[in-house]
């Protein structure tokens, strides 16, 4: 396989919301394919290929008054990511029974184990929003449900589904690193009732689930939630996250 070289941009942003959803999404609309948030700020990175000098020229946030943004550029190839990564991860403990960690962690006695190895994804369960939602997953009967996985990263939250009980698992994400990971992680995890896709909420026909999760930026949400809204069995359950509650209202 060619060596894929990746462009990483450093964004500092403040304040952080909600000017990092919004840069987020201009972003993906550029061609940014994953995204990294920090507590100043978010790491976008887009493949060298697909990128250009000008790609900000046009964008609306990073040129807002009422934001102060400002970057950093450099090059990243997909095994400097591997080694950073391995540098730094740590294995976390959600709940006192949920554990996630690398390949290279020693296996530790939990009710859940489960091994992630991210590569250019999202999703290790450090990030707050991820690790609400395994909490949210961890108190949640989805015992012989059917899920989806909207966003799926890693695939970390549909891999603790399936070890709950699940009895069929959906994923969708649109970056193909994250579907190519999800499949690697799930077999990693001996999951094998987890169908993985790589597109959008256009994928969503005639489908009826009783648990969507969607752990999605703010403003993806959005745009797909009437289209989640068709595809959850009556009484089914959603859990989102990516957004402020009081901005957020949808009628049944």
């Amino acid at each position: 396989m060619d060596e894929i070289i990746y462009i990483e941009y450093k964004f500092l942003v403040e304040p952080l919301q909600p000017a990092s959803d919004i840069l987020i999404a201009e972003l993906g609309e550029v061609g940014f394919e994953s995204f990294v948030e920090e507590e100043t700020g978010i790491l976008a990175y887009i493949q060298k290929e697909h990128w250009s000098k000008n790609i900000l020229d046009g964008s609306y946030i990073p040129e807002n008054q009422n934001f102060n943004i400002s970057y950093s550029v450099k090059e990243i190839v997909q095994e400097n990511w591997n080694a950073t990564w391995e540098q730094n991860f740590q294995p976390i403990m959600v709940d006192n029974i949920c554990r996630v960690r690398a390949p290279f962690h020693e296996k530790t006695n939990v009710d859940y184990d489960i091994i992630i190895e991210p590569k250019m994804s999202f999703g290790t369960g450090h990030h707050e929003t991820t690790h609400m939602m395994l909490q949210l997953i961890l108190n949640l009967d989805v015992k012989n449900k059917y899920v989806l996985d909207m966003g799926c990263g890693t695939g970390v939250l549909a891999i603790l589904a399936s070890k709950r009980g699940a009895n069929k698992i959906d994923a969708i994400d649109i970056d193909n690193w994250c579907y190519l990971n999800s499949l690697e992680n799930a077999e990693r995890n001996e999951v094998d009732n987890l169908n993985v896709f790589e597109g959008d909420a256009s994928l969503l026909k005639d489908q009826k689930y009783d648990v969507i999760i969607a752990n999605i930026n703010r403003n993806i949400l959005m745009v797909d939630i009437p289209k989640y809204k068709t595809c959850l069995h009556k009484g089914g359950i959603l859990l989102v996250s990516g957004f402020y509650l009081g901005r957020f209202k949808i009628d049944y």
